[in-house]
């Protein structure tokens, strides 16, 4: 395998300089958790537990409909980004996983794909399909819709390609198929309502029927865009229904820029939890939209919240509660790398933040439905700064103090620029 790796000694140089006051920053914090019943020891090995999974497209640069300014050192194929995924885990070690996108990430071998990830260290987590765009020889187009559409030869090719991703996946090891869908419309009276949901379950009954038996479809949910007027799968009541009209083997993908502004998403993820049908997340953050931005960079506290709810399933052992942890980002103008060990870091820090919470008194002050006490309890852990906690359960595993401090100092982006050279693309798309 050729390409430039960053050298681990390049990582414990940079730690043997950090070890030292992070010892005291570590000592000092558990010190203070101690005081209230908390052992930092405990909530560190936690931290080291949690692993979230990177998107192959994550690790391009993004754009929008207006354009798309590409980076330097790109990855030119599905190869070429499991090396950035593999230097991403390298140095925050909680990403051990990659999530494919089919047929951006087609390759002739898929074994030889696999046995190239298991050699960076890498594992495959769900498999995405995408009928949401039309590609080279297609034989029938999507623009009017996919597993929705009024022919039915349209609807049987978009069912053939997700049955092909689940075979892809097999082989790679996936437990998993993640299916959104674009379909929908940009006019009243485009789109028969009724008809086109009854399509989609149609459609998703034969996906369904063609899953392993130890696989699960994740149904993602987005309220608008590309359709404007009326998305077939727009809210999280929609994947609802058809998880349950499916079967067990169906569950309700959270994207957390999926939704309308101000929704309440902590509540949803609690009702699907409730209700044994969350399947997971692609996590991101928002501000308008789908604006799919760096984890935790506009409302952290609303993602400690949602990992709130998540811890709370864990100590209250729901059933059926095994959620798929993955990240959903456009890079539009930063390094997707940093970005991306950035937003890994943010969710690791907020599920540290929901481990801290003193759920005891705030069941107390529940009952006796005491406000301000109930919102003080939560506000006291989110406030707390678990730095010394995510520094040192990185370092113990072999990652990095300072991640983005090492990355820049091996001058990896600029030796893949030397390594990838790139043919011009200016053009408008997300990634």
């Amino acid at each position: 395998m050729t390409g430039y790796r960053i050298d681990d000694g390049l990582v414990a140089e940079h730690n043997a300089v950090l070890e030292a006051e992070l010892a005291a920053d570590y000592e000092h914090l558990g010190a203070k958790l101690a005081r209230s019943g908390r052992d930092i020891e405990a909530i560190t090995a936690e931290v080291q537990r949690f692993k979230v999974a990177v998107p192959t497209w994550g690790v391009g640069t993004g754009g929008t409909r207006f354009g798309r300014f590409p980076g330097p050192g790109e990855p030119r194929n599905v190869f070429e980004k499991l090396e950035d995924c593999a230097t991403i885990q390298q140095l925050v070690r909680c990403a051990p996983t990659v999530s494919p996108h089919f047929p951006w990430d087609r390759v002739e071998d898929v074994t030889e794909l696999k046995e190239r990830a298991q050699a960076l260290g890498l594992g495959f987590d769900a498999v995405n399909s995408n009928t949401f765009q039309d590609q080279r020889g297609q034989k029938l187009s999507y623009k009017f819709g996919s597993l929705t559409h009024t022919d039915p030869a349209v609807r049987a090719q978009a069912v053939q390609h997700n049955i092909e991703c689940i075979e892809i996946g097999r082989k790679l090891g996936s437990k998993a198929l993640t299916v959104w869908i674009a379909d929908g419309a940009n006019f009243p009276g485009q789109q028969h309502l009724t008809k086109a949901f009854e399509r989609y379950l149609d459609s998703m009954r034969q996906i369904y029927a063609a899953l392993p038996e130890d696989w699960s479809v994740f149904l993602e949910h987005k309220l608008y865009e590309p359709a404007f007027y009326t998305t077939v799968i727009a809210d999280w009541g929609s994947s609802y229904l058809a998880a349950t009209a499916l079967g067990p083997k169906a569950l309700c993908l959270v994207d957390l820029g999926h939704h309308a502004p101000n929704v309440n998403i902590e509540q949803i993820v609690a009702r699907l939890i409730q209700f044994e049908k969350l399947a997971g997340f692609h996590f991101n953050d928002s501000k308008y939209g789908d604006d799919d931005l760096d984890s935790g960079s506009i409302d952290p506290f609303r993602l400690f919240l949602v990992f709130h709810e998540l811890v709370n399933a864990v100590v209250e052992q729901r059933p059926g509660f095994a959620p798929a942890y993955m990240m959903d980002q456009s890079h539009n103008v930063t390094d997707p790398i940093e970005s991306l060990m950035s937003s890994a870091i943010a969710l690791q820090r907020a599920y540290a933040k929901a481990l801290l919470v003193d759920r005891d008194a705030l069941s107390a002050y529940q009952e006796s439905n005491d406000a301000i006490m109930a919102l003080e309890t939560l506000k006291r852990a989110f406030e707390t700064d678990v730095g010394p906690i995510l520094a040192t359960a990185r370092m113990r595993a072999g990652g990095a103090i300072d991640p983005l401090a090492v990355y820049r100092t091996s001058g990896y982006r600029a030796r893949k620029d030397a390594e990838r050279p790139q043919t011009p693309n200016l053009g408008g798309g997300i990634v």
